[in-house]
C-alpha cells in the first residue's frame, strides 16, 4: 500500500498465504492471496485462488494445495480510472469459465499471478496465456518470479503480457527482470467489431453463469 502511494501506481501484491481465524468454529484457514491496491494506497480489492494445484503428472511431479490451503469462492472484477480487471492466481488460468466470467462483467484486463513449475510450465504458460486472451479478446498478463534453482520449488518464470488479438506482447525468460508495457484498450473494441465472438454466442443454446 505504502508503495503504491508513494509511486502512484496501481499495484496487484502477491500472491501471499492469508490467515483467516473462525473463532466461532475454533478452525484457521489459509487461502492463496493477491491484493490489489490504487496510487492512493487504498486497497481495492483482493482475491483469493478459487482451484487448488492437485495434480499427479507421472514420474515428473506431485502436488496437493488442498492439503495447506482453502479455496476462494469470490470472483475478483476490480474497476480503476484506467481499466477493469479481473485477477486470478497461477493454476485459475486452466479454468475457461472463470476468465469468461470475468469477461462478461467487464473486465478488460485479466492478471494472474503464478508460478508454474519446470515440468508445466514451458508445455503451458504461454499457451493458455494466449488462449485466455484471445479466447476473450481481452489483454492477458502471466507476473511469475524469477527461477532460484536452490529453491525447493523451482518457478519456470517467463512473465508475460498478450493482447486480445492473441499474440505475446511482452515474455521474460527465467531470469528476474523488469519490463514496461503500454497497453491500448482500443485494441479490445477493435478485435472485437472485426470478430465478434462475445457477440456471436448462442446464448439460446448454452450460457455460463456464476453463482
Amino acid at each position: 500500500a505504502n508503495i503504491a502511494k508513494e509511486e502512484n501506481i496501481h499495484v496487484l501484491a502477491g500472491s501471499i498465504p492469508e490467515l483467516e481465524r473462525d473463532d466461532g468454529e475454533k478452525r484457521e484457514s489459509i487461502y492463496n492471496t493477491a491484493v490489489f491496491f490504487d496510487n492512493d494506497g487504498k486497497q481495492l480489492g483482493k482475491h483469493r485462488k478459487m482451484h487448488l494445484f492437485d495434480i499427479d503428472v507421472k514420474g515428473k511431479i506431485y502436488f496437493k494445495e488442498s492439503d495447506t490451503l482453502s479455496a476462494g469462492n469470490e470472483f475478483t472484477i476490480i474497476k480503476t480510472d484506467l481499466a477493469t480487471i479481473g485477477i486470478g492466481i497461477c493454476y485459475d488460468i486452466r479454468f475457461v469459465e472463470l476468465s469468461r466470467i470475468m469477461a462478461l462483467n467487464g473486465a478488460e484486463i485479466l492478471i494472474y499471478p503464478g508460478a508454474f513449475n519446470l515440468t508445466t510450465g514451458p508445455a503451458h504458460w504461454e499457451i493458455l496465456f494466449r488462449s485466455r486472451a484471445l479466447d476473450n479478446q481481452t489483454f492477458a498478463i502471466g507476473v511469475a518470479p524469477a527461477l532460484d534453482e536452490d529453491a525447493s520449488y523451482n518457478s519456470y518464470g517467463h512473465s508475460i503480457a498478450v493482447n486480445p488479438w492473441g499474440e505475446v506482447i511482452e515474455e521474460l525468460d527465467y531470469s528476474e527482470e523488469l519490463k514496461i508495457v503500454e497497453i491500448d484498450l482500443d485494441e479490445i473494441k477493435r478485435v472485437r467489431e472485426e470478430i465478434p465472438v462475445l457477440k456471436n454466442r448462442r446464448t439460446d443454446l448454452y450460457e455460463i453463469n456464476e453463482k
